[in-house]
């Protein structure tokens, strides 16, 4: 499609858009009495309206049958959880029993990585990439330690090329080629939190199998926002974020994907708890335990049904719409973004690049955008004038327009007051 930026192809595209009515099902901030702009559904969404409509009536059950809500619950606390199963599986491309919810994610990493990274021999190392989201950083460390071995030795960074902003592939599968039989663990970010871009998990994944390795995934940044297919992939483990593209709230449950190849080797090491205990034998307090045949059998305690509630209000909306609408509106309305930045910085003359790729398969609802002689002025600038967008150091503004929030008049209004910022600053 030939984009055009006016208001009038803004309010056209809107027009013809199959999500659009979906904007009005979420909560927006104000500033200066007006509705944001938002673009930072990739370090927070916005909140469902429906999902106070959840949490009430979790509270409005524990009111009424205190600890009895676990089993006469207008949705039974026992079973909470199993109902993120079907839903998110369709979100990640898994199987039901594959799929769990519980924790949050650098506590869900950690246990999944004390289940599959087994160093032993000269099969120590672990696979990363450089720069990655902080806390992947420190949980890889601390586990090398736990082990007592050296991180200096056993973590091999996957490096961008001098000068490049991004991974090529070819580098990462030839960097696990080379370490081989020393690879323990793969495990990295499905799309990079800081450029946007999507790496090839499906061919990274392959890899590190031929070479004996296992993988996993950090998706914090790629469930509900990318075309996933654990399964057929053959990851062994996944971990993901609610809060971000999955607009379940500010720190909630965490999503696991667990292989269903591993569910029935009760001789893998986990570190357990009781609820993933065998669920019909879970209140006869066995010393033994025994776990549940799927990802579920992961689980440690009970959830918080609290947190799980808001979730579910989301996912039951993912559900409906469906992951293949969600990105066919991601790659048009980034595209469209990607046309506005440009037609601004030509008007305005102003220096930037756009560090995600430009490639539709390689990224995702974010474009990162790298200043050239701009501080973080322009970045207050536009919080003044409402439209919320995320800054890291030392120049990057970062823009995720999320399909199911976000309209394409929200892209055509935000070029206008990107337009006055570069010739105010």
């Amino acid at each position: 499609m030939k984009f055009e930026n006016t208001l009038e192809f803004a309010k056209y595209l809107d027009t013809i858009d199959p999500l659009a009515s979906y904007q009005q099902e979420f909560n927006f901030p104000k500033v200066n009495g007006k509705k944001v702009i938002y673009f930072t559904g990739n370090s927070l969404g916005l909140q469902p309206k429906k999902s106070l409509e959840y949490v009430n009536q979790v509270m409005s059950d524990w009111a009424q049958l205190a600890v009895e809500g676990h089993f006469y619950a207008d949705k039974p606390w026992w079973d909470y959880h199993e109902r993120f199963c079907e839903p998110l599986s369709k979100v990640v491309g898994a199987k039901a029993s594959e799929v769990t919810v519980m924790n949050t994610l650098t506590v869900n990493l950690h246990l999944l990585m004390a289940s599959f990274y087994r160093p032993s021999g000269k099969r120590v190392k672990i696979i990363c990439e450089e720069k990655a989201f902080p806390s992947d950083q420190y949980l890889i460390e601390s586990q090398v330690k736990m082990h007592n071995l050296d991180p200096k030795i056993c973590i091999i960074e996957a490096k961008r090329r001098p000068g490049e902003h991004n991974f090529r592939t070819q580098d990462i599968l030839e960097l696990i080629q080379e370490h081989g039989q020393e690879v323990a663990l793969v495990l990295m970010g499905g799309v990079n939190y800081y450029t946007g871009q999507v790496l090839d998990m499906q061919a990274i994944t392959q890899k590190a199998h031929s070479v004996g390795s296992k993988i996993g995934w950090d998706l914090a940044h790629a469930a509900g926002n990318v075309a996933l297919d654990l399964h057929q992939w053959e990851v062994d483990f996944a971990a993901w974020c609610s809060y971000k593209y999955m607009n379940a709230g500010p720190g909630n449950a965490s999503g696991c994907f667990i292989h269903q190849k591993h569910h029935h080797n009760k001789d893998l090491v986990r570190l357990a708890g009781w609820w993933g205990h065998n669920k019909q034998r879970r209140f006869l307090m066995e010393k033994e335990f025994d776990p549940i045949d799927s990802a579920n059998g992961w689980q440690v305690s009970n959830p918080s049904i609290l947190s799980l509630a808001p979730y579910l209000a989301s996912v039951d909306m993912f559900d409906q719409v469906g992951m293949q609408a969600l990105i066919t509106k991601r790659d048009k309305i980034t595209s469209f973004l990607e046309y506005t930045i440009k037609q601004v910085a030509q008007q305005t003359r102003t220096q930037y690049e756009i560090i995600t790729p430009n490639d539709p398969i390689q990224r995702a609802s974010q474009l990162s955008v790298l200043l050239h002689g701009q501080g973080k002025d322009l970045f207050t600038y536009l919080l003044e004038q409402g439209v919320i967008v995320d800054w890291r150091e030392p120049n990057v503004i970062r823009l995720a327009p999320v399909p199911l929030y976000t309209s394409y008049l929200d892209v055509y209004q935000f070029g206008q007051i990107f337009k006055q910022a570069c010739s105010a600053i």
